[in-house]
């Protein structure tokens, strides 16, 4: 079970380093271009690996703190509520891409500084 739940660390991360890799390509696209979609693939890797980290939680003996499981959550679903609403467009709105960027921010200081 210790293998699962590293290999589940292990994809969120990966899920993490996809959303600010989608913000350094969104930033070099430039503010005229449209959002890239890797911002929907990022999102949906880190809270698929995150909700299963969280239901394993009892098998592999873990204690998270659900408070900041849920702002996480809460900050993820944004992003990804944003990301849908404004994939499908010809250009997305200038202050899309720096708002994304942020909320990433905001969600790796949570999860590393709340302890």
């Amino acid at each position: 079970m210790d293998f699962v739940r590293h290999l589940l660390i292990f994809l969120h991360l990966l899920g993490m380093a996809m959303l600010l890799g989608t913000f350094m390509l969104q930033l070099r696209a430039g503010k005229d271009a449209p959002l890239n979609k890797g911002w929907l693939h990022g999102a949906a890797l880190q809270l698929v690996t995150g909700v299963a980290l969280m239901l394993l939680a009892p098998l592999t003996h873990q204690d998270y703190n659900q408070i900041k499981l849920g702002v996480k959550l809460l900050v993820l679903i944004v992003i990804g509520v944003l990301a849908v609403m404004n994939v499908s467009r010809e250009r997305a709105p200038k202050w899309l891409g720096p708002t994304l960027g942020g909320l990433v921010v905001l969600n790796v200081g949570l999860a590393v500084f709340w302890s």
